[in-house]
Order: C-alpha cells, then structure tokens, then sequence
C-alpha cells in the first residue's frame, strides 16, 4: 500500500472538466490528485512557414508561481521547453495535420498545482481542450473532414523500492529507481505507443521490469481515456 493508500496499480482520482474557460476554442480543467492542469486550445490563422499543406499544432507549459511548495519563477525554461515539445509531439500524433485548414492549434497548459505528472496529466487534458476546440471549428464551417486519428492520453509509471507502481505522486517520483512516461493512442482499438521516456534514476531496470511497467502504463491509459469520453460526453 503506497502512502496515498492507492496499490501499485491504481492511478490517482481522475476528473476532467470540460468548458472551464469562456475564450478559447477549447479548454479542460484536469485534476490527477493533487496535481491540477488548465488547458486551453487557441485557433490562429497562419501556419510555420516548414507547414506546405494542412495545418499546425503547437504547445506552451507553464507552472504558475504558487504551483509548487517553493515558488516557481515565471518566465521560460530548459524543463519547461522540453516538456512543451512533448505535449505538441504527442497532440499531433491525434491528428490528421494534412485535413485541418491552413490554421494553427496552440495547446495551453498551466499548472495550477503539481504533485507530480505534470506533463501526463496535460496531455491527457489538452486532448480534451483539443477535441473541443475542433467541434467549434466544425460547428463555424470551418472545418471539413474530422482530423481526429484516435484518443491520446499519458500517464507516469516507475520502480519504487523496487515494485512497479503507477501514476507517481511527487514523492514517489522523487525516490523512484526508475522513473517513466508513457504516451499512447488507441488505434481501431487498440493501444499502441506514441512516446515512451524513461530513466533509471537510481539504478537500472531490466526487460521484464520495462514490460511491467508498459502494462500498467496500458492500464492507466485505458482508464484516462474513459475520463476524456466523460468529460467529452459532457463538453
């Protein structure tokens, strides 16, 4: 029993609000435990100048100053960045850039409060913003065909005192041995990878400790992506 009193294999209290905010195409108010993520989804109406056909999606992170038990400062940085780049991958891999018209999707995320997966828990939340800012595009005439290739959702798994466990707290992620992220998109059913990071923090991890851990990545997923159909349901 871990010290939130979930087992190894349960992800922390899931719940997507969809709608959170007035002025964006999209938005979703995600909360994974205590770690809370305000995404948004903004349409502009030029693309990069690398895009010759279809549209573009990008992402921006934030942690807001009073996220965190030490103040963050506002401002960009190297983890920020890097973490950015992950949402805009793994939101792209949700859809068909080639069918959306020549326009850019910026995904939002700013932590409100983290405690632990943060990253996870935007992605997860930005796809719902996402969907929703394409069902105001279709429903202006903007939009044809419907871009969506498959739900996308993440979610963190790693050894901690040597058990697999999912879904990290901060505390869990600070004493990890191994400490992973998953990003996967449900295919005519079936999930199948999007991105996979992972580090042996404190120690190394075998096959049979990987194949774990994507197994309960698996789980996890399956189950954030029945809050994205709620949510959605509700949107």
């Amino acid at each position: 029993m871990r010290a939130d009193g979930r087992r190894a294999e349960e992800i922390r209290p899931v719940e997507i609000e969809p709608g959170y905010l007035r002025g964006p195409a999209g938005s979703a108010f995600i909360r994974c435990g205590a770690t809370w993520v305000l995404c948004s989804a903004s349409v502009g109406e030029r693309v990069p100048a690398h895009v010759t056909r279809g549209g573009w999606l990008t992402a921006e992170y934030a942690m807001l100053p009073g996220s965190a038990a030490e103040r963050v400062a506002r401002g960009p940085s190297g983890r920020g960045k890097e973490i950015e780049r992950l949402i805009g991958r793994s939101l792209r891999a949700a859809l068909d850039l080639n069918r959306l018209p020549p326009l850019t999707l910026t995904i939002d995320c700013d932590v409100l409060q983290a405690d632990g997966g943060t990253r996870t828990a935007a992605i997860t939340g930005g796809y719902v913003a996402l969907v929703l800012a394409l069902r105001r595009l279709r429903a202006e005439g903007v939009l044809g065909d419907d871009p969506l290739r498959g739900p996308v959702a993440a979610v963190s798994a790693g050894l901690v005192g040597g058990t697999a466990c999912l879904d990290l707290s901060y505390q869990e992620d600070a004493e990890a041995e191994v400490d992973m992220n998953f990003v996967m998109r449900r295919d005519d059913g079936a999930l199948r990878f999007v991105e996979v990071q992972g580090t042996g923090e404190r120690g190394s991890f075998d096959r049979s400790q990987l194949e774990a851990l994507c197994e309960l990545a698996a789980r996890g997923i399956a189950q954030l992506m029945e809050a994205q159909a709620r949510a959605l349901a509700c949107g």
